[in-house]
């Protein structure tokens, strides 16, 4: 029996990547994001498109923007192989989502729901801790080492203004994927400002309901 074909939406600090980790292991799918089926098909042969680099990873070693049609082409790439997944991180604007039609038909769309307030409150709390990378919270998750706490740093990109920014461009592009699935009938909207393990509680009942 295939497993569930779940797409996941939500803001930057939603909790998606926590909530994707409890249903692979759950639901025993893929977890697939966007970056990760880029970085595995980055030599990808895309010759055949009319693009300025005939592989994805000309683009990525530039630092460029990878063309939409690129990024449809390689989702589908990854999702064809995929005997159920969490898909994190597309689509990120309607076109996509249109794309994502012709791709797959899914079981469940989830839309961890947070209010700008508590993802703020999320992004600019987080501390980096640049000697393991580890990711902290001043607030919900601390660090016990003392040695560990004093070494720890704020990432540039979770800063008050960057947060709200990223999460302006989010509103922006996402919302009329939201909207599109709404509409549809098709998306399960998740109070994701429980706790993790209360979030986690409500996103399984939602699949086994829908697979």
């Amino acid at each position: 029996m295939a497993g569930p074909r779940i797409l996941i939406l939500g803001a930057p600090g939603a909790g998606k990547g926590t909530q994707s980790a409890k249903i692979t292991e759950e639901f025993d799918v893929e977890h697939i994001t966007t970056g990760d089926a880029l970085r595995a098909n980055k030599d990808m042969d895309i010759s055949d498109m009319d693009t300025e680099y005939d592989t994805p990873r000309e683009y990525m070693d530039r630092g460029e923007l990878v063309p939409d049609e690129v990024v449809n082409a390689i989702v589908d790439e990854a999702l064809s192989q995929a005997d159920g997944f969490v898909l994190d991180g597309y689509p990120r604007n309607l076109e996509q989502a249109e794309e994502l039609e012709d791709m797959t038909d899914l079981d469940v769309v989830l839309y961890l729901d947070v209010s700008e307030d508590e993802l703020v409150h999320r992004l600019t709390g987080r501390r980096l801790d640049p000697e393991t990378d580890e990711i902290y919270h001043v607030e919900y998750n601390p660090p016990e080492d003392p040695e560990v706490e004093e070494r720890l740093v704020q990432r540039d990109d979770d800063t008050e203004e960057t947060v709200k920014e990223r999460l302006r461009v989010f509103r922006e592009n996402t919302e009329p994927v939201i909207e599109y699935y709404d509409e549809k009938g098709t998306l399960e909207r998740v109070e994701g400002e429980q706790s993790p393990d209360e979030v986690w509680e409500d996103v399984r009942a939602t699949i086994e309901d829908a697979a």
